[in-house]
């Protein structure tokens, strides 16, 4: 394995023209920094400098290794600055879009978290589950689910595993009993989601056999344009919910929702962190990025 400090000698040896040079401007001896080119030499299998008693040069390998590795350290090197300086560079306005669900009931919690710990980014907030128009309204970052299909719009990925799953409260099930197979949700009452008048009352399920899914057509007396509502219908035991695992991880780690079926592949609904162009993604997109993704990892 590669070793910093031998990365270092090598690119300070090339520039100082000399070892020993190198070895006084790093205070060590002679003898570490000629061990530790020899250690390098090996590890990469090349000959980097060719050697007599009065002269020292790189060698066609070691010229074109050198590019390299001033570009290696010149990065950790911006990487450890940063670091160090992270919490006073961070900050700045950011606007930011959310589903309903999703925003209400984690991302507002974890957004707490970050501003603790980055008190001069400023946050404004919209929770709909409506999908933001990035081209008219004033919005840095737009936290979606689902595949990206506006190929001019940059997505940063947070849980690109994340599937929908079938769930119920322990008292719907006590009263209603479990699922066999999908085809038993034609005898329970489906909580329903609808998003611009359209009720999503086909809900699609994968197998590792099949390349298409299955859809099931379902029915139910409740049905809502908030995500969370459904969410809510589900713990109060009226239903069976269709959710992104993300929504109601906490309901399902405290009991209060139950799997069901879990062999039946939900809908993929990967979450995505999305900006408008490349100019975006500041420091402080990207730390938040790196943020949402570890509690969405941790969820």
């Amino acid at each position: 394995m590669l070793r910093l400090d031998d990365l270092t000698v090598f690119v300070r040896t090339a520039d100082r023209g000399s070892l020993s040079a190198a070895a006084r401007e790093l205070e060590i001896s002679p003898a570490l920094a000629s061990a530790a080119l020899k250690r390098l030499e090996g590890e990469l299998k090349l000959r980097l400098f060719a050697r007599t008693t009065r002269s020292l040069r790189l060698t066609e390998e070691g010229e074109h290794y050198l590019r390299h590795a001033s570009e290696a350290l010149r990065v950790l090197k911006e990487g450890h600055d940063a670091l160090i300086q992270g919490k006073e560079i961070l900050g700045g306005t950011l606007k930011i879009s959310m589903p309903s669900d999703l925003g209400r009931n984690l991302v507002v919690g974890w957004l707490d978290e970050f501003q603790a710990q980055y008190p001069k980014v400023v946050l404004q907030l919209g929770i709909s589950d409506r999908v933001s128009d990035m081209y008219r309204q004033p919005i840095d970052i737009a936290i979606r689910y689902g595949k990206q299909e506006d190929s001019s719009l940059i997505a940063l990925p947070l849980a690109p595993e994340n599937r929908r799953v079938l769930v119920a409260s322990p008292e719907y099930l006590k009263q209603h009993g479990r699922l066999h197979s999908l085809d038993d949700l034609a005898q329970h009452n489906c909580l329903r989601f609808m998003l611009d008048d359209v009720i999503h009352d086909r809900w699609s399920f994968y197998s590792e056999q099949h390349a298409t899914p299955d859809v099931v057509h379902v029915s139910g007396n409740r049905t809502a344009d908030d995500a969370d509502v459904v969410r809510r219908w589900a713990v109060a035991g009226v239903g069976i919910a269709y959710k992104s695992r993300l929504d109601v991880s906490a309901d399902i780690r405290a009991g209060r929702l139950q799997v069901l079926l879990p062999d039946a592949l939900g809908e993929p609904t990967p979450l995505n962190m999305v900006c408008m162009h490349r100019a975006q993604i500041t420091p402080t997109v990207l730390q938040l990025r790196d943020f949402l993704r570890a509690q969405c990892e941790k969820a």
